[in-house]
């Protein structure tokens, strides 16, 4: 996909943008004009594609981090769901 080189810097440059932003909840403002920015220029495929990278981006930062902690991948992403539960108290039903 010949937008993929460009969605990719815009997601690179999202997350300068967005790690040790404060307030947290400034976060998730930021990513969603990102989105809306990628929906404008690019469309729904746009959106596929940011969602693509920034799962690409996700693994390979879980990956690492299960390396250098000798943790198990799974024990982090179960600390990520345990952290989901405590920003939504539900009952974990989507």
């Amino acid at each position: 996909m010949a937008m993929t080189p460009d969605i990719s810097g815009v997601s690179v440059r999202l997350l300068r943008e967005v790690v040790g932003l404060y307030p947290e909840e400034r976060i998730a403002q930021r990513a969603m004009e990102t989105a809306d920015d990628i929906l404008s220029e690019y469309g729904s495929d746009g959106l596929r594609v940011l969602v693509m990278v920034l799962t690409g981006w996700a693994a390979v930062g879980i990956e690492r981090h299960a390396m250098t902690s000798h943790r198990p991948p799974e024990a982090l992403l179960d600390e990520m769901d345990l952290l989901r539960f405590e920003v939504d108290p539900g009952d974990g039903e989507e």
